[in-house]
């Protein structure tokens, strides 16, 4: 028998690259202002980290890509764009 009938469409390359884009720039802003929140890093425009808290946020950053893409089967972005790849 052909595997004709399980071929499925991945998702365009420019699908992938931005949910990309929006996912990181999405939990940037979300844990930026979060952690600027808690340790008193918030300014008149937004947000300034440095040190210690920056070093959070970083890990925040991390944490986010891995956890959802790992455990809850892609992050926000993908999945609004429908842009989760199926050959992994």
């Amino acid at each position: 028998m052909s595997d004709a009938g399980n071929i499925t469409r991945q998702p365009a390359t420019w699908r992938i690259v931005l949910a990309a884009i929006l996912d990181f720039f999405t939990i940037f802003w979300a844990s930026g202002f979060l952690v600027a929140s808690i340790f008193g890093g918030r300014t008149d425009g937004g947000f300034a980290l440095d040190g210690w808290p920056a070093l959070l946020c970083f890990a925040l950053i991390v944490a986010y890509f891995v956890v959802f893409n790992k455990f809850l089967g892609g992050t926000i972005w993908k999945r609004i764009l429908k842009a989760k790849r199926t050959d992994r």
